[in-house]
């Protein structure tokens, strides 16, 4: 499910261009394909459970690397989100943040690629975490609070008029991370449910104002 989801949202970003110029050569999809598959290979077990590769090398043929030229980013931005679809299929944890690169192997024929698949820790050794913006963007949840907010120094600064000036934060204790209400005028909620400060998991609505983030850990 998660494959086929990543190839109709490419398809869509790019604009239904992928049906003819990619008939007969290297499909996006092949790649996404290879990648989990590298995932489910070098996969090892960890103290809270199966550690996946969270970087990735793809290498391509330069006639593939031109012919993705126009789409490169967004080809980045959906193999990384395969790899979490499939990471949260599997139940599988990463214990740094996804990182995909594509890179041109000059002795490759076109239709070729290979993938280099490791784990790669992050600065303290746990696992990473995201809030996934309503635009789709995702800033990445580190040591120091992630303060939510309409203030300018905030570390996300939203417009939303019903957002206070320094309306929450999101913080990590240890290897939990927590959100917490900071005086907003018309508070804070997760889940739909109104909180001053509560722990929270992968998957969580958090709603401030009228926006509405989601946490994930990767």
């Amino acid at each position: 499910m998660g494959l086929q989801q990543f190839e109709d949202r490419l398809e869509r970003l790019v604009e239904g261009t992928l049906a003819k110029p990619f008939r007969s050569n290297l499909q996006p999809v092949e790649i996404g394909r290879r990648l989990t598959r590298e995932m489910d290979l070098h996969r090892r077990v960890g103290v809270r459970g199966l550690i996946a590769p969270n970087s990735f090398s793809v290498t391509l043929a330069k006639p593939d690397v031109d012919r993705f030229a126009n789409f490169l980013d967004a080809l980045v931005r959906e193999l990384a989100e395969a790899a979490r679809e499939h990471a949260r299929n599997e139940q599988y944890i990463f214990v740094g943040p996804i990182d995909v690169q594509i890179l041109e192997g000059p002795r490759l024929r076109a239709g070729r690629f290979n993938i280099d698949a490791e784990v790669i820790e992050g600065p303290d050794g746990l696992a990473p975490a995201e809030l996934v913006l309503p635009g789709g963007g995702r800033v990445q949840i580190e040591g120091e609070p992630l303060v939510i907010g309409r203030m300018p120094e905030c570390s996300i600064v939203l417009s939303d008029p019903n957002v206070s000036r320094r309306h929450a934060e999101v913080l990590r204790m240890n290897d939990a991370f927590m959100i917490r209400d900071l005086g907003s005028t018309n508070g804070t909620r997760v889940n739909g449910m109104p909180v001053r400060e509560s722990y929270l998991s992968t998957g969580d609505s958090i709603t401030v104002g009228s926006t509405t983030l989601i946490f994930e850990m990767l």
